[in-house]
């Protein structure tokens, strides 16, 4: 009986360790992505204050803004 216990509780003991092997494999899938995600927004994010700054440079050539005093 005891022996069946224990065959019972390592038979559960691998599945959880199958499951958690594959918990970690998509956590490292997940962490390059959010990498990727985070460059990619960190590109757009350089691409928009340049931009920013191109349009207040036209604004100042154009007198579109007021100067401060």
């Amino acid at each position: 009986m005891a022996n069946e216990l224990d065959n019972i509780v390592l038979q559960y003991l691998r599945r959880f360790d199958e499951k958690l092997d594959r918990v970690v494999d998509e956590m490292r899938d997940v962490k390059v992505r959010l990498t990727s995600v985070e460059e990619g927004m960190a590109g757009i994010n350089r691409r928009l204050d340049r931009l920013e700054a191109r349009v207040e440079r036209i604004e100042r050539r154009l007198d579109l803004v007021e100067q401060p005093h």
